[in-house]
C-alpha cells in the first residue's frame, strides 16, 4: 500500500480544477469554525464569494464537500500508517507500528479540531464511501503484513487468513472509528501496545 488508493467521492466538473480545491480549502476552514452540521451550502457560497449555483457545478451537495474533506484526512492517515509500517522488515514490529500509527494519526486528525470531528462522525455513522475505502485499504495492509509473517515463520498458518484479518481489524476498530475512539480516549496512549502484544501472542506459531 505504498501508493494510497483513490478515494471515491461525489464530485462534478474537471477532477483537477483549481476551483474545486479552493472550495474544499474554504469549506475546511468554515467547518472548523462553525461546524459541519450548522453550515449550509449557502453559508459556504457567501464565505468563498461564489454563488451557490457555481458551487453545485463542482459538488452535488454539502455531503459531497464533506466527503472530499474526509477523504483527504483518511488519505493522510493511510499515508502515515503505510510509511510507519514500511520502516521495519520484521512482521511482528509491523503489527505494532500498524496499531500505534493508526491510533496516533486518528487521534490527531479527529480530535485536534472538534468541529471537523463532526465530519468524521457523520462519515462513520452514514458509512460514506471514503470510510469504506479507507477500511478496505487498512485491511489490505494488514493482510499483506500477515502474509509476510506467515511466509517468514513469525505467524501461525492454521487459521484462515480472512478470519485472522477480520478478527484483528475488529480489535483495532475502537482505535480507528471516531465514534468509538472518543470512548477509548483515556486508554489511547497505552492501548496500541497492549492490544498489538495480545494480537501477536495469538499469532505465534
Amino acid at each position: 500500500m505504498k501508493n494510497p488508493s483513490t478515494y471515491p467521492v461525489s464530485a462534478r466538473g474537471p477532477a483537477d480544477h483549481d476551483v474545486r480545491s479552493q472550495i474544499v480549502a474554504a469549506a475546511t476552514e468554515h467547518f472548523s469554525h462553525y461546524g459541519y452540521e450548522k453550515t449550509t451550502v449557502s453559508d459556504l457560497a457567501k464565505a468563498i464569494g461564489f454563488s451557490k449555483a457555481y458551487i453545485y457545478k463542482f459538488f452535488e451537495s454539502k455531503q459531497a464537500i464533506g466527503e472530499m474533506i474526509c477523504a483527504n484526512c483518511l488519505r493522510q492517515i493511510e499515508t502515515e500508517v503505510s510509511a510507519a509500517v514500511a520502516e521495519t522488515d520484521a512482521p511482528p514490529e509491523k503489527v505494532r507500528r500498524l496499531f500505534k500509527a493508526c491510533t496516533e494519526a486518528s487521534l490527531r486528525l479527529f480530535f485536534q479540531d472538534r468541529k471537523l470531528y463532526e465530519i468524521a462522525a457523520s462519515a462513520a455513522t452514514e458509512r460514506w464511501q471514503a470510510v469504506i475505502a479507507y477500511e478496505a485499504n487498512l485491511q489490505k495492509l494488514l493482510r499483506d503484513v500477515l502474509q509476510e509473517g506467515r511466509l517468514s515463520g513469525d505467524f501461525e498458518r492454521k487459521t484462515p487468513l480472512d478470519e485472522t484479518v477480520m478478527a484483528i481489524y475488529l480489535v483495532m476498530r475502537p482505535l480507528l472509528n471516531p465514534l468509538l475512539l472518543q470512548y477509548s480516549f483515556d486508554y489511547a496512549e497505552e492501548a496500541p501496545a497492549h492490544l498489538s502484544n495480545l494480537v501477536l501472542r495469538s499469532l505465534s506459531p
